[in-house]
């Protein structure tokens, strides 16, 4: 599935059809989204919502690691499809992409 916000594409991942955009607020997050700016250049983002978050850290803090990351990560309070459009609109106008390194 590919979204274009005025010159700015959203290609979800590879396979990301009706079944799993109905699964994917009851998973919390979706990784592999890549963002295509107007200049060509691609950032690849991961969303994730907070209870999934917790249920992660808590997972890697118990398993010896201090901390949770992942590249390119976005928390939204809902991970749908329109929340991830809406949350790109917001970070294409707020600049974020600007501080943040290309996909090369």
């Amino acid at each position: 599935m590919v979204t274009d916000l005025e010159n700015v594409e959203i290609q979800f991942p590879q396979g990301y059809d009706e079944r799993l955009e109905f699964e994917t607020p009851s998973k919390g997050y979706l990784r592999d989204v890549v963002v295509r700016l107007p200049d060509g250049s691609e950032y690849r983002l991961f969303f994730i919502d907070p209870t999934r978050l917790q249920q992660d850290l808590e997972a890697d803090v118990e398993s010896g690691r201090s901390y949770y990351a992942e590249p390119g990560m976005v928390l939204l309070p809902q991970v749908t499809t329109e929340a991830i459009r809406q949350a790109v609109r917001d970070l294409w106008r707020d600049g974020f992409f600007k501080s943040q390194k290309p996909l090369a």
